[in-house]
């Protein structure tokens, strides 16, 4: 009886040390940033190269930046030598037609359906304690609107604010969540 005791003793403790060697470790944002190791993110101004948009895009851009961070992880945000670093530019900033309709009046030119606003933001992104995680990339979205019910300047603010959303979202994924 004694052996079978101390046969359930020492299964039940290689159990227990064998489940506290195994852990998992779950994010609710994605991200696996090492907060022993990371403490801190700079955000520095992004610049207008496009030539287009609205005044004050980059400073739009670039505080959507720091807030998006800051919601969505534990990094204290300081203004140099961050130990996750993000620097860059609008590069691009341009509407083009997408879809022709036909006005069926040979005398009035076919003109756009639809129209697209396309940005793309040049990020620099340095990791100081893990080199191999720093990249320099593009990043482009675009978002269609109907040009004869509404005016480009209707709808330019809105539609700035849900690329700026994707950008940094797709930013956000290919710099802590290394998906």
């Amino acid at each position: 009886m004694k052996s079978i005791n101390k046969l359930n003793v020492l299964i039940c403790g290689l159990a227990l040390l064998l489940f506290q060697s195994c852990s998992v470790s779950y994010s609710f944002t994605g991200t696996n940033i090492d907060y022993d190791l990371v403490k801190t993110f700079t955000v520095e101004n992004f610049f207008n190269d496009s030539g287009g948009g609205p005044a004050n895009i980059e400073q739009r851009f670039t505080e959507a930046l720091k807030e998006y961070y800051q919601r969505n992880t534990q990094l204290e945000l300081v203004r140099s030598n961050g130990n996750l670093q993000f620097m860059g530019a609008i590069s691009r900033y341009t509407t083009t037609p997408q879809a022709a309709v036909s006005s069926n009046d040979p005398n009035r030119p076919d003109r756009a359906g639809t129209m697209r606003l396309t940005i793309v933001v040049e990020v620099e992104y340095i990791n100081t304690t893990n080199e191999e995680e720093n990249l320099k990339r593009g990043f482009t979205f675009f978002q269609d609107y109907d040009p004869r019910t509404t005016t480009f300047l209707d709808v330019e603010n809105e539609l700035v604010d849900e690329i700026f959303t994707n950008i940094i979202q797709d930013i956000f994924t290919a710099t802590v969540a290394n998906w």
